[in-house]
């Protein structure tokens, strides 16, 4: 059995331009950190004493023959891509609720690969996890997402990640203080609005014609490199709340649908309360409510945003792991054993039908 754990994320500046439509022509940069909320995958070859050979439960529980018949998009193709021939079981468990701006998508193909691979006796790497569930993601499952979520999610860190023209992708971890790492979590609070939706739908009203929104993209790719400088500056970190003000307006005029009445209204009371910036996470319209205040004045912001649930977080640095790994050795050894060209010696226990 092999359990991966894979964290979710929060974008602070950039979003947008990491969808391949705008960074293969202009570039693009985000910075962005993982946070200590995670999706949970457990992955095991399925016994042989069952009539289905696959099993995947997350909301609803899925008993299947073969690959074909798995509803769950990213399960099925996740297990054609690396080409599963046995049976397996594999179950999800998440931290924070899906489709409310936090990455879980991408958090799910990146745990959900990396589970897999450990329970053939394979170790990716960091950078294959992100690109691999980029190309699924994208190519293959054909979602309206950028690449930023399956880089952060597989990396772990606070990182600014930069797209270039050429496709390559590049994490450069932000350089300062452990303190002053902590003095930005201490100024961070995160609320979840209640209202679900999925990205990739948001997304769609603007990414479809990146190019009429040049400005506003352009303002954002700047406001990453300024952060940083706010953040390496020493001063007060008010200037960094100041930009995500700025941040947010930019993102609000890509669509109508980036925002809504009920989050301009939930987010002007936050700013009549202490809140000196903040942001829907993800590409809007719901879900998750990041905001910047002085220490000083969470207390206040909690009493007055009473109506949503309040989520205390960490960063977090180590990105997709493995945090239980109990190899099936029989099944190790007969497939060594195959690679090498002896015949079978242990019973095979099914498969999942031809791929």
């Amino acid at each position: 059995m092999i359990i991966s754990r894979t964290p979710y994320r929060i974008s602070f500046f950039g979003g947008g331009t990491d969808y391949p439509a705008w960074y293969r022509q202009h570039g693009g940069a985000v910075l962005a950190t993982s946070i200590d909320k995670y999706c949970y995958l457990t992955a095991r070859f399925l016994p042989p004493f069952f009539e289905h050979k696959i099993r995947v439960v997350y909301s609803k529980i899925e008993d299947c023959h073969d690959i074909d018949a798995i509803q769950h998009p990213a399960v099925r193709e996740i297990l054609r891509f690396l080409r599963f021939d046995r049976g397996v079981e594999i179950h999800h468990d998440g931290d924070l609720p899906a489709r409310s701006g936090i990455g879980s998508s991408s958090s799910f193909c990146v745990g959900l690969l990396h589970a897999l691979y450990a329970l053939q006796g394979r170790m990716p790497s960091k950078h294959q996890l992100a690109h691999e569930a980029i190309t699924l993601e994208q190519d293959v499952l054909r979602e309206t997402v950028g690449s930023q979520d399956q880089v952060t999610s597989a990396y772990g860190g606070f990182n600014q990640v930069l797209f270039q023209p050429s496709g390559e992708i590049s994490v450069r971890p932000v350089t300062i203080a452990p303190t002053r790492l902590r003095e930005l979590e201490s100024h961070l609070l995160l609320f979840f609005t209640g209202v679900k939706r999925t990205s990739s739908d948001v997304a769609r009203s603007y990414a479809d014609d990146l190019e009429s929104r040049k400005r506003h993209l352009r303002i954002m790719k700047d406001l990453v490199d300024e952060a940083i400088g706010a953040l390496n500056g020493g001063g007060d970190l008010a200037s960094f709340g100041e930009l995500l003000h700025e941040a947010w307006n930019a993102k609000r005029g890509l669509s109508a649908q980036v925002s809504t009445a009920e989050v301009d209204e939930i987010y002007a009371t936050a700013q009549a309360n202490g809140a000196l910036g903040g942001k829907l996470l993800g590409a809007g319209g719901g879900g998750f409510l990041l905001l910047f205040a002085r220490p000083d004045d969470h207390a206040a912001l909690r009493e007055k945003l009473d109506r949503l649930i309040h989520v205390p977080f960490r960063f977090e640095s180590a990105g997709s792991q493995i945090i239980f790994y109990d190899p099936e050795t029989e099944y190790l050894a007969e497939e060594q054993a195959r690679a090498n060209g002896a015949p079978r010696v242990f019973r095979d226990r099914g498969g999942l039908g031809s791929q």
